[in-house]
Parts: C-alpha cells; sequence; structure tokens
C-alpha cells in the first residue's frame, strides 16, 4: 500500500498500432505534478487538447473503454489504465499522435516493463483513497459487480464461456504492484476467430493479430506458442477491471468481486458507486497509523 501520491521518474516512449484501427501511434508517458491524475493529450490535432481519465469522460464502450471530450477521443485506454492503476502511479501525461493507445503485444505487460525500467517517483504528498462505509452492489441477470469495505485493495474475478477452452474461470488477488507485474500484466486479450473475422469485415479490429491476441477457433488456440498461464482469460479479465475501475479517478480500499462483466457494465457500475456517496468517502490514510481508518480527515463532498 502505498501512502504517497506517485509518477513515473522519466518520460517513457513506445510505439505501435491501434487494436481496431490498425493506424500506427506514437505513445509518450511523462512525469506529472501531484494531483494531476492521468491525462491523455492527442498531439496531432489542432490545440492538442487533454481529455481527463475519468468516468464521467466515457462516451463508448461497446469494444473497448473510450473517454472523449469536445469531440478529442482516446480509444482503448483500459490496458495502460491498468498498468497505473497496477503499479500505483496517480499522476502521468500521456502524448499521442493518433486516436488509440497502441495494442503493443495485447497485454499491460510492455507498458509495465517499460514503466518499471524508467523508474516510479514518490511525490511526498498524501495519496487519498475512496473508503467504503457500506458495500455498493449492481447486478443484471447473471452479470454483477459488488465493493465491500476492507482494509487493502482486492479484487475477484469470475468468468464462464460455453467454450471448452474456457469453461469456468476464477481469479482471486490482493491488489499489489509485484502482484500485478508477475500474476497480471501478461495476461492477453483474446477473442474467437469467427468473431475476429467479423469485426475485420466492418472494418473493426484492423490492428488484431496472433501477435496482439489470444484467438481461439472452436477447441483450440490457433496461436502457436499457446497461453502464457492456463487461466489467461480470466487474468485478462482481471486486467480490463482494473484498468475499468481505475476510471474513478482515485484508488479504491475495498473488495470488488465481479461476475461476467465487461467494460460496459464496468461503467454502469462506476455511475452507480458515484451515485451513492452516503456509502463511501475519500480519506488519506497517514502513514504512522499503517492501516487505521481512523483518521478524520477527509474530502469527500
Amino acid at each position: 500500500m502505498h501512502f504517497e501520491q506517485r509518477t513515473v521518474k522519466k518520460p517513457v516512449r513506445c510505439a505501435g498500432v491501434g487494436l481496431h484501427s490498425g493506424k500506427k501511434v506514437r505513445m509518450t508517458i511523462l512525469p506529472a505534478p501531484v494531483n494531476h491524475g492521468i491525462k491523455f493529450r492527442r498531439v496531432d490535432l489542432p490545440g492538442t487538447p487533454d481529455v481527463t481519465a475519468q468516468f464521467n469522460r466515457v462516451v463508448d464502450t461497446s469494444l473497448a473503454t473510450v473517454i472523449g471530450s469536445d469531440g478529442c477521443i482516446v480509444s482503448t485506454i483500459e490496458h495502460l489504465m491498468a498498468t497505473f492503476a497496477g503499479l500505483s502511479i496517480d499522476n502521468a501525461l500521456v502524448e499521442l499522435d493518433a486516436y488509440e493507445v497502441p495494442v503493443m503485444d495485447g497485454s499491460a505487460g510492455p507498458f509495465t516493463r517499460m514503466i518499471v525500467e524508467a523508474g516510479i517517483q514518490n511525490q511526498e504528498v498524501a495519496r487519498h483513497y475512496f473508503v467504503l462505509r457500506d458495500k455498493i452492489e449492481l447486478r443484471e441477470g447473471e452479470k454483477s459487480v459488488t465493493v465491500h469495505p476492507a482494509d487493502s485493495f482486492r479484487i475477484t474475478c469470475s468468468i464462464e464461456f460455453k467454450n471448452p477452452l474456457i469453461g469456468k474461470q476464477d481469479f482471486d488477488l490482493d491488489v499489489t504492484d509485484e502482484a500485478f507485474a508477475s500474476e497480471i500484466s501478461n495476461a492477453r486479450t483474446f477473442g474467437f476467430l469467427h468473431e475476429v473475422e467479423y469485426l475485420k469485415r466492418y472494418g473493426l479490429a484492423q490492428g488484431g493479430s496472433l501477435d496482439n491476441a489470444v484467438v481461439i477457433d472452436k477447441d483450440q488456440i490457433v496461436n502457436q506458442d499457446g497461453l502464457r498461464y492456463p487461466d489467461e482469460f480470466v487474468r485478462h479479465k482481471v486486467l480490463d477491471c482494473l484498468g475499468d475501475f481505475s476510471l474513478l479517478g482515485m484508488p479504491i480500499l475495498g473488495h470488488l468481486i465481479v461476475s461476467r462483466s465487461g467494460h460496459q457494465f464496468n461503467h454502469a457500475f462506476l455511475e452507480r458507486f458515484f451515485s451513492q456517496k452516503a456509502l463511501w468517502e475519500t480519506r488519506a490514510v497517514p502513514r504512522q497509523n499503517g492501516l487505521s481508518l481512523d483518521s478524520p480527515k477527509s474530502v469527500a463532498n
């Protein structure tokens, strides 16, 4: 658990293609001051507009998480946002020369390794958390997201597909920098061959390939190297959840239990969360008190 805000020590640069657009994109992650949050800057557009990575900037969740403001959009942010959340980075400016974040290998592993190599800087200003007074829940059929009060951040995720290679999978993680890097960051996005072919036919998934996704054809993995983990599918769903829930704009002290959710339902939960302000507050956790949640300081409103 980190008590101070954090940013990257120095700029981090990479290049790749967008998963859905297929367009080449260059990306730079820059250090940012305290209380800046995560912002994306489109350097290819006049005026180089910024979009803040927060739930109220989400404009589409049909195939990926897309944020936008005043006609400027940034697409497929979930893997990079998961990296920031998993490594406890609060402040960064992300510059892009196209509208979609590069897919890299379909996981958050490349982003994680680049940031860890560049270094992470503590900023000597208190980090604030969402502290739950009671559980918050959203259910719709077999989909559900629930967060319970806790003294740390933990996520339990379950998925179920009729495909025999996936079936029912569960994963439980106490989220720390080290656990994210080793257990979650390298899990790749996945899809079914017939769905990929359909999307490409309609001009989507133009950047998708076996180099950046696990592709399933009936009862076999098309990728020659197979899976990175036997349960890579649910691990990637945990990754997506970390990215989507990071759009709260502040880390949670709580236990998230997620079942059969996706980007759209995750976003619906964030809206439910912010409609239940009586059930949480934002608070710094003083270092000298360890994990004590009895601090009187609160900036909830």
